[in-house]
């Protein structure tokens, strides 16, 4: 068993091209002998923003923190705390924070 204080894990920025104020916690990973799923907690400064991009897996989204938006299928649509995302396996999509810092979890397979 895992049991730690999400800040005890390290913030990462993320690297990938056009993410723009974005940091990721591996809360729990394949590291932790997770067999199906990976559970991330990412932190998106004000105005900060993951790129547009597509892959074959799903995610599943919780927004914990701040207010923002996801991009998919062509617009944008708002989140709040509470809110809930599912985004489909190869469907564009972008979270980008409003004027605060935006918190979310993301649940994805691990074969991802």
């Amino acid at each position: 068993m895992k049991h730690v204080h999400y800040d005890e894990v390290e913030a990462r920025p993320v690297s990938e091209a056009g993410a723009q104020g974005v940091r990721v916690r591996w809360l729990i990973s394949e590291a932790d002998g997770a067999p199906n799923f990976c559970m991330r907690r990412f932190e998106l400064a004000p105005g900060g923003s993951t790129p547009r991009h597509a892959h074959a897996w799903e995610h599943e989204v919780y927004i914990l923190e701040g207010e923002g938006s996801v991009f998919h299928k062509g617009r944008e649509h708002p989140f709040r705390p509470g809110d809930v995302v599912y985004v489909p396996p190869e469907e564009e999509h972008a979270f980008r924070a409003g004027k605060g810092s935006v918190a979310l979890l993301c649940i994805i397979p691990k074969r991802a």
